[in-house]
């Protein structure tokens, strides 16, 4: 009889082979018809001029940094907005000081142009 390590064990490999299974069979059985353009890499923006690597604007990367951490501290605020009727006043108070504080950062990010798309 296999004891509960054991199904985990079993899982593992489990969990190991079958996508290792598909990437080889696929690579097997997929056609292979190389041109160069299907070579080449894609990136998104418009041609370089030069030695330049980027292709993209650098004010895509920051809206999408901005976005990513208001994402995040908004997670933040799920746990406290759903128990909201159970918290003591300091907790109700240290809340509102964190939303100021995101609005804060919320305004100067404003302020500073970051999220006007252009």
């Amino acid at each position: 009889m296999l004891n509960d390590w054991s199904y985990i064990a079993i899982f593992i490999v489990i969990s190991m082979f079958l996508p290792t299974a598909a990437i080889t069979i696929a690579s097997f059985l997929s056609p292979k018809k190389p041109n160069p353009i299907k070579n080449s890499i894609y990136e998104c923006g418009m041609e370089t001029v030069g030695e330049a690597w980027v292709q993209f604007k650098v004010q895509y990367y920051i809206y999408a940094l901005v976005f990513l951490l208001f994402d995040v501290e908004i997670i933040f605020l799920y746990p406290w907005a759903a128990a909201y009727n159970q918290l003591p006043l300091f907790a109700v108070i240290e809340g509102i000081v964190f939303i100021l504080i995101l609005l804060g950062g919320l305004l100067y990010a404003w302020r500073k142009g970051v999220l006007e798309w252009v």
